[in-house]
């Protein structure tokens, strides 16, 4: 789609080619580029399960009379508009009891599929209570789907979540990392499923009820699980990525709690935590949000020193990258970023060693490595993702990747999975008195690391109350 954009920015017309069943992605990432309405040409079938004569033979019988058709209209004619079909914010979509609210959200498409409480107007003018946030401010406009992000709307979908009121300024630095083109909410129906991952810290995390400790990523914290349920319905009916819609995903993950960090062992040791790594102060509430592909268990970590610990936590990172190399070079460039998450044993075992978390970061990276028979493999021959199949000393001799990748040219020498120690990304988190750790692969631009400061001041924006219909 970047390189229609660019064209057609040159004012030299032009066809995107993708596989069948991904019109709607395309559209969704054209349209969060700014450009909506880019001509598509559909191929018959996945190309690489099909032999070269049938693949010509779909190309020129269907492919290549779109592509001419595509070619002589003129792009952008029919502009997207969600909204146009769907009932306004204050119009009563149903009535009855929980079971028939239920069964309607359901058909529409609105539900996860589990119960919630319903959107009713009394519940969402509590929930917004004193916050003093106007509710028809629009904070932009959902790159995907064209669909105002509003306060109302935020409010509607936490409701449903099991949000409390207290949580409105977490969830609106969400949605405003959503809107940020450098995270490309646009990416988030691709067809690997990959899904966001929320990590918060901060001074008001634990006040606010989330906790980073033992079952951290499992479902039963009211506030983890419901703001992640949250961001799950607000993808789903703001952003438009359902299945009837702009995900694609080929499996996707469930809804994933937000995962906290143990803020009393990071000022303990010393160590940044996920927002200070990304450029926050230690005394901001900051919620940070990157997409993940995978994830593997690193159980049972054996030693009391580095050099015992560290080899093992490097390889559950190397064994959590595959595919997902491919954002080195290929889909991104310097963009796979991997996210280690380590319980308060583990942290406090290595800073007892003597390693600043620098020097940790460091001996991942020096130990996070596969084969460059391995690497090459994943980019070029059995995703078919980076043109030409380079080999990695190809790539570093022409500057592409850095000098490491191109030490020398047997295929059996260890290349690191991440480009510089800076871009593994460290979390504290989980049971204090177990020895466990969890990598989670990246998706790279596909939903970049990013993070916003969470403003809890109260607003003063309020103009009117909700009922009021001069205001709607």
């Amino acid at each position: 789609m970047r390189a229609a954009i660019a064209a057609e920015s040159a004012g030299i017309p032009s066809v995107s080619v993708l596989c069948e069943g991904f019109a709607g992605q395309a559209s969704a990432t054209a349209r969060g580029l700014g450009w909506d309405g880019l001509a598509l040409a559909m191929t018959v079938g996945h190309v690489d399960a099909q032999d070269r004569d049938e693949m010509v033979g779909h190309f020129v019988e269907t492919t290549i009379p779109q592509i001419v058709a595509g070619l002589v209209s003129p792009t952008g004619e029919q502009e997207y508009d969600a909204s146009s079909k769907e009932p306004t914010a204050l119009e009563i979509v149903a009535s009855g009891d929980l079971d028939t609210i239920h069964d309607v959200f359901i058909d529409r498409g609105w539900s996860d599929g589990t119960t919630f409480a319903p959107p009713t107007e009394a519940r969402v003018e509590r929930f917004l209570g004193a916050s003093g946030h106007d509710p028809w401010k629009r904070l932009g406009v959902a790159p995907s789907s064209g669909r105002d992000v509003t306060i109302w709307s935020i409010a509607v979908n936490a409701v449903m979540a099991g949000c409390r009121p207290e949580h409105l300024p977490v969830l609106i630095a969400i949605a405003e990392i959503l809107l940020d083109p450098g995270y490309g909410a646009e990416h988030s129906g691709n067809t690997t499923g990959a899904d966001a991952l929320i990590l918060l810290d901060g001074p008001s995390a634990a006040p606010l009820g989330f906790s980073a400790g033992p079952g951290a990523q499992r479902e039963g914290t009211p506030a983890n699980t419901a703001v992640g349920r949250w961001l799950r319905l607000y993808l789903r009916n703001v952003f438009g990525f359902t299945a009837d819609e702009l995900d694609k995903a080929t499996f996707g993950n469930p809804a994933r709690p937000v995962l906290g960090q143990d803020r009393r062992c990071l000022r303990e040791l010393g160590w940044p935590s996920i927002g200070e790594q990304m450029g926050h102060g230690p005394d901001e509430d900051v919620v940070t949000l990157a997409r993940m592909n995978s994830g593997v268990l690193i159980g049972s970590v054996t030693g009391s020193v580095a050099e015992e610990i560290i080899p093992y936590l490097a390889d559950g990172i190397a064994r959590s990258a595959s595919w997902d190399l491919t954002h080195v070079h290929g889909l991104g460039s310097d963009q796979f970023s991997p996210l280690l998450v380590v319980s308060p044993l583990i942290a406090r075992t290595l800073h007892r060693d003597g390693r600043t978390f620098e020097e940790v970061q460091l001996h991942l990276f020096e130990n996070a490595r596969i084969t460059a028979r391995s690497f090459e493999r994943y980019i070029g021959e059995w995703s078919n993702l980076t043109p030409g199949r380079p080999q990695l000393a190809e790539l570093a001799r022409s500057g592409v990747v850095p000098p490491i990748y191109g030490e020398s040219d047997d295929p059996d020498r260890y290349v690191p999975v991440a480009t510089r120690p800076e871009r593994i990304r460290i979390a504290v988190a989980g049971d204090p008195n177990r020895a466990n750790a969890y990598a989670f692969a990246n998706d790279g631009p596909h939903g970049w690391w990013t993070s916003a400061r969470i403003d809890h001041t109260p607003a003063s924006d309020l103009a009117c109350r909700i009922g009021d219909t001069d205001c709607r």
